[in-house]
């Protein structure tokens, strides 16, 4: 008998966590993560609609700076 009510009781631990609820992962939007364009002025968070290039100078070689360029112009020194 003692056997018995063990192997019942052995079954039906596996089917009462079965029945238990059942937790669900909400799905998460995460935000794009944002460029960073480091300017002579220094490293700035780049505008929605721009993005951040290569910085030179009026005779054409390169500053080691970005520079932003958005469609109304580019912002921090020269392209």
């Amino acid at each position: 008998m003692k056997k018995m009510l063990f192997v019942i009781a052995a079954l039906a631990i596996p089917v009462s966590a079965q029945a238990a609820t059942k937790h669900r992962s909400q799905a998460r939007t995460y935000a794009p993560e944002q460029q960073i364009a480091c300017t002579y002025v220094g490293c700035l968070p780049v505008p929605r609609g721009c993005h951040p290039a290569s910085g030179r100078t009026w005779s054409g070689t390169e500053t080691g700076f970005d520079v932003v360029v958005c469609p109304d112009g580019t912002r921090y020194g020269h392209q």
